[in-house]
């Protein structure tokens, strides 16, 4: 811990950030009240982040100049996207003394998709059964092996489904192999009963863990989340122990999305995000701090914030369905009149599936005593209302 003690001072403490999307407008949203300022790099002129952040230096992910300028106007570096090259990262952060967290060694973990899952399973974290596949012949030993079908993953620069190929009959292998064009890695397919996170916090000898919470994909995108996590609490239990396990073995302070399958009271990681994640925009609402508040405030070394959950909560994102052509959503008044929170990322251009904002409900107020069932009555009623606020949005030419 800092022995000093957090002190606030007319000039504030600066966050610099590679990538400015919707994660890093959130950031700036929420440390603005901490007196913390963010500048950030990213190669999209007027990115989402520009509209509420100090500074914003044009410049892609790995370019190097960039990172330098970023560094030289910050106090200490981090992320929001993982396609940060770590190596110019680091080089930029020793040449002007500032720290960078996560670790880049953590995102050089994390970036190559089977080298997450070799330290994952080296420290006795559980996940799918995988293998590394390069040729037709790795993809056909690796099924007679493991079976099928199986999820065929790119190891770098794959996202919110993208990079990830299933294998249903051996007549694919080939051709899911030239899809990815490059280094993969195969896993077993997991039928499970449901997806879960964790928004796992570590900060300066501390760590702290949000609410289990459920995530439903359609399309191997994110559409809503569920906390708490409708299970059993023996399962978010293990859930909870499981990203504990997870932060051992992750180096360097922030906030990491540990994305799960639940399969018949097991608990798998399927991935780490080293970083806010999709799956923690609840705790904006459904949180006495939330996950943009607490990677900041591990980041720089602040005291790491209550994650007490306020009441059961929902959140929907807001995808596109059409484009590539200018955001029009047409529908909004009605959410404005419900009792939803709306975020709007800022962004430019409408393209299928593309996330532009999301909404969060919150219910009554949660007590640890309350009835399983009622709480359970409480939760379908959000979705309820959910999927009606939901179903009233548009986009319009």
């Amino acid at each position: 811990m800092n022995e000093q003690g957090t002190r606030l001072t007319s000039e504030p403490t600066t966050l610099g950030v590679v990538g400015g999307g919707q994660l890093c407008r959130m950031l700036c949203e929420a440390v603005s009240p901490l007196g913390l300022e963010v500048v950030f790099t990213d190669p999209t002129p007027d990115a989402p982040a520009n509209h509420v952040a100090r500074e914003q230096i044009v410049a892609e992910f790995d370019d190097e100049e960039g990172l330098k300028k970023l560094a030289e106007r910050a106090d200490v570096l981090t992320y929001d996207i993982e396609l940060a090259d770590p190596d110019a990262v680091e080089r930029a952060a020793d040449e002007h003394g500032v720290p960078v967290h996560p670790h880049p060694d953590t995102l050089r973990t994390i970036q190559d998709k089977y080298v997450q899952k070799e330290a994952l399973t080296d420290e006795g974290v559980p996940v799918p059964a995988y293998r590394a596949v390069e040729t037709v012949e790795d993809l056909r030993n690796a099924a007679d092996e493991l079976g099928l079908p199986l999820m065929l993953k790119a190891r770098e620069g794959g996202y919110d489904g993208r990079g990830n190929v299933p294998v249903e009959t051996r007549d694919d292998y080939e051709e899911a192999l030239d899809a990815l064009e490059g280094p993969a890695m195969v896993e077993e397919f997991v039928d499970y009963d449901r997806e879960l996170s964790v928004i796992a916090a570590q900060g300066d000898g501390e760590t702290a863990l949000f609410p289990v919470t459920e995530t439903v994909h359609e399309e191997e995108i994110l559409r809503r989340t569920v906390t708490p996590a409708r299970t059993d609490e023996e399962t978010r239990e293990t859930a909870r122990e499981v990203a504990r396990d997870v932060l051992e073995v992750m180096g360097g302070r922030g906030v990491y999305g540990v994305e799960m399958f639940e399969d018949d009271g097991e608990i798998l990681v399927n991935e780490i995000a080293p970083r806010p994640h999709n799956s923690g925009h609840w705790t904006i609402e459904g949180t006495h701090v939330s996950q943009f508040e607490q990677h900041a405030r591990c980041v720089v070394g602040m005291p790491i914030g209550t994650t007490a959950l306020r009441a059961p909560t929902v959140s929907v994102n807001i995808l596109g369905d059409g484009g590539p052509r200018d955001v029009s959503l047409a529908g909004v008044d009605d959410l404005l009149e419900s009792r939803a929170h709306l975020h709007w990322y800022g962004k430019e251009e409408e393209r299928p599936l593309r996330k532009l904002g999301h909404f969060t409900l919150t219910g009554d107020a949660h007590t640890d005593a309350e009835d399983e069932d009622e709480a359970e009555k409480a939760t379908d009623a959000l979705l309820r209302e959910a999927d009606d606020v939901h179903g009233k949005l548009r986009f319009e030419e």
